[in-house]
Formats: C-alpha cells, sequence, structure tokens
C-alpha cells in the first residue's frame, strides 16, 4: 500500500511540479565569448547570407517569355562568283523557317543532287548491297540502311562491283561529305534581330529587351557588343559563334547548334529601372567526338515537273547551325510573409545558443561539475517551502 502511494505522489510531482528559471551569473570571459560569438555567427548569417545572398525577405516569381527573331543578310556561293551563272541567295533560301521563332536553322553547307526521278538505279556498295547473282537480291527487301526497295536484280554498279538494284529516286545521293570549306560560309556576315518581351505576372512588370531610349534610326546603325553596345538587340552570326568561343568558318562545314540565353534576373525592389537582359552564347551540341555523327545536317527536297509531265526533284543535305534561344529569369520583391518566416527561424537560431553554451559549460569547462551542482535547485518541505523543483536559466560574464 505504502509503495502504491508512494508512485501515486511521485506521479502527481511529475505531472503538477512547476519550473520556472533563474538567472546564474557564471564569472568566466571563455564561456562568455562562447556565448556572444555563437551568437554573431546567427546574426552574421541573418544579414549576410539569408537577406543579402539569399534575399530570403522576397517573393520570388518566374519569367514568362515570347520571342520573334529575323535575320538579314545574302551571300554567294563559294566558287560560283566568277563564273557565267553565280549562284546567289539571301535569308529566304538559307533561312529554316522563314517566320521567325525562337528556334531557327541558318544553312552554311550543302551536297546537291539534282534531277532525282523515280525509277530504277544500283544501290550504293555496302555489306548487305554487294551481290553475284539474283539470288541474293530478295525482290521486295526493303533495307533500312539503305536507299530503296529492291527488284529482285543484281546489276553493274561500276566495271568491277555489282550491288542490288532498287526502286528509288535515282541517281542516288553521292554522300561523300560535306565540302570544305563551307560553300556558304559568307553566312557570318548575316545579322539576327531579337524581340524578347518577358512578364513577371505576380509582380504586374512587363519589359522588353528593345529599351525606351532605342528608336529606328539607332536600330539602323547599332550592332551588339557587350561591352561598348550591350542594349543593341541585332547581332552578328560570326560575334556569337566567337563569343561562344567558336570558329564559324570551322562550325560551318558539319553544323551545330548555338544557345542565345537571355537573362533576365532582376531585384525589383531598388533597381527596377535596371532591369535589363543580360546576353550569354554557347556551343549546346557536344562536338568533343568530332568524327561520330558530327555537326548537324537534315535533307529537303525542291519538286518540278519536266515538260513531259515526269516529277523530278533536288535533294539537298543541309548543314549549318541551329540557333535556339533561350529565355531565363527569376525576379524578387519584398514580402512580408517570407520576412516573418525567415525572421521566426532567425529568433528559433537565437534561442538555441543558451543551449550549446550549457553544454560546452556542464561538458568540457574545469569546473564543469561545480556548475552542474548550482545549475539546479530543489526546494523541500523543510526549508518552510512549498515542495517544488525550481529550474534556473543561465546568464553568462565575468561579474
Amino acid at each position: 500500500m505504502g509503495q502504491a502511494t508512494s508512485s501515486c505522489q511521485r506521479f502527481l510531482h511529475y505531472a503538477f511540479d512547476y519550473e520556472t528559471p533563474k538567472t546564474l551569473v557564471v564569472p568566466s570571459t571563455a564561456v562568455g565569448v562562447v556565448f556572444r560569438f555563437t551568437q554573431l555567427l546567427v546574426l552574421l548569417y541573418l544579414v549576410g547570407y539569408v537577406c543579402v545572398v539569399q534575399k530570403a525577405y522576397q517573393d520570388m516569381d518566374s519569367v514568362v517569355s515570347t520571342v520573334t527573331t529575323k535575320v538579314k543578310g545574302y551571300a554567294i556561293i563559294n566558287g560560283s562568283a566568277h563564273t557565267h551563272r553565280p549562284q546567289f541567295g539571301d535569308v529566304a533560301d538559307y533561312v529554316i523557317p522563314s517566320q521567325g521563332d525562337k528556334s531557327f536553322f541558318v544553312l552554311t553547307n550543302m551536297i546537291v543532287t539534282t534531277n532525282q526521278t523515280v525509277s530504277h538505279c544500283p544501290e550504293d556498295p555496302q555489306p548487305s548491297s554487294i551481290c553475284s547473282e539474283d539470288s541474293d537480291c530478295p525482290t521486295g527487301l526493303s533495307d533500312l540502311r539503305g536507299n530503296g526497295v529492291r527488284t529482285g536484280l543484281c546489276v553493274n554498279f561500276s566495271n568491277t562491283i555489282q550491288t542490288c538494284e532498287v526502286i528509288s529516286w535515282c541517281p542516288l545521293e553521292k554522300d561523300t561529305g560535306p565540302p570544305e570549306p563551307a560553300l556558304i560560309d559568307a553566312a557570318e556576315n548575316f545579322t539576327l534581330l531579337i524581340k524578347n518581351s518577358v512578364t513577371y505576372p505576380k509582380f504586374n512588370f512587363h519589359r522588353r529587351n528593345i529599351m525606351p531610349h532605342v528608336n529606328m534610326s539607332y536600330l539602323k546603325r547599332c550592332e551588339f557588343n557587350s561591352t561598348t553596345d550591350p542594349d543593341c538587340p541585332i547581332f552578328r552570326l560570326q560575334q556569337m559563334v566567337s563569343d561562344a568561343g567558336e570558329e564559324f568558318k570551322e562550325m560551318a562545314v558539319k553544323g551545330g547548334v548555338l544557345g542565345i540565353v537571355i537573362d533576365w534576373t532582376c531585384d525589383l525592389d531598388w533597381w527596377a529601372g535596371q532591369c535589363n537582359p543580360k546576353y550569354s552564347f554557347q556551343r549546346l551540341d557536344n562536338n568533343k567526338n568530332k568524327e561520330v555523327a558530327p555537326g548537324y545536317n537534315f535533307r529537303f527536297a525542291k519538286y518540278y515537273k519536266t515538260p513531259e509531265g515526269e516529277e523530278s526533284r533536288t535533294l539537298i543535305k543541309a548543314y549549318g547551325i541551329r540557333f535556339e534561344v533561350i529565355v531565363i529569369g527569376i525576379a524578387g520583391k519584398f514580402g512580408i510573409i517570407p520576412t516573418i518566416v525567415n525572421l521566426g527561424a532567425t529568433l528559433t537560431f537565437l534561442s538555441l545558443v543558451p543551449t550549446v553554451t550549457d553544454w560546452i559549460l556542464l561538458t568540457c569547462t574545469k569546473k564543469r561539475h561545480f556548475y552542474s551542482k548550482h545549475k539546479t535547485t530543489h526546494l523541500r518541505d523543510e526549508d518552510d517551502e512549498n515542495k517544488e523543483s525550481m529550474t534556473m536559466g543561465t546568464s553568462y560574464g565575468t561579474q
């Protein structure tokens, strides 16, 4: 019975005893320095990292953007200038698509196969198409690495080689590699106009890359330069490729992919008027292995009708530079909610400083047993006080 009463009393004391903090002054310079230094670290974190670096007191919004482009320029194909029929072209011939999207292709080199018609011709020599008799060429077989559907005949490709005959656009393309130097390397002098409008919907903020002070007279004579003319929205192709660390004449031979990055990262609290785009350029395709599938190319055809009504075409394997306009950006503006959240987090960190210092005091100091003895005072009935436990707080100094 006595044990039950004692257990009940212990439970009541555990449940209902009241603890109140009491200041304990520790005359230790070392512990005081640790306490203030830890507080200083928390405040530096709040001011230096949270406020200055992360700007965590701001609401953030991502950019919404639209881009249109227009390329201008013309060129004569290399080697044709002094012939009786020079081959001349402008952006309608060399820029695909012509309507001006944020992604476009500029033709710089090509392999042209003219006067193709649907007929019978020998397949190009390769291990699967070389034959010695008709039985080596199953009728109707379509070799995915070939150029057409087999007719079942083994015919002469040359005086020494026989290949399977196919139904295809004949004569077949002779792809021995792109010409060097590139046929249209004069495209380096083409210019590109970028019109970019951005919005930060959360802040109802709108901006264009064509600045308010820009007029038509300025646009007719300006050319972008990151140092001398960073506001001009007109770019020379050669300069963009050079800023990406590449040589235009080299890149023009086999083609490639170039990124035009427009960065609209802005602080709208104090410098909204200075929210201007920052341009950078980089090659996006991996050109380290120049032997396996290098550059960028595709095929397209132009179709004609012969006087006899037969359809023919000119096949063009086009090499060139594909330009991708990439718009990125985040804007920040003061917000009361993130400010309160981060202030509360900082106060929480500050409240942990005494706990850290107490641990050092009771664990790492020479007088830790003495401090531990005075850390908590228990008041008993024989002290003419109500029976209660009192836990003391601690302050640090040199009193």
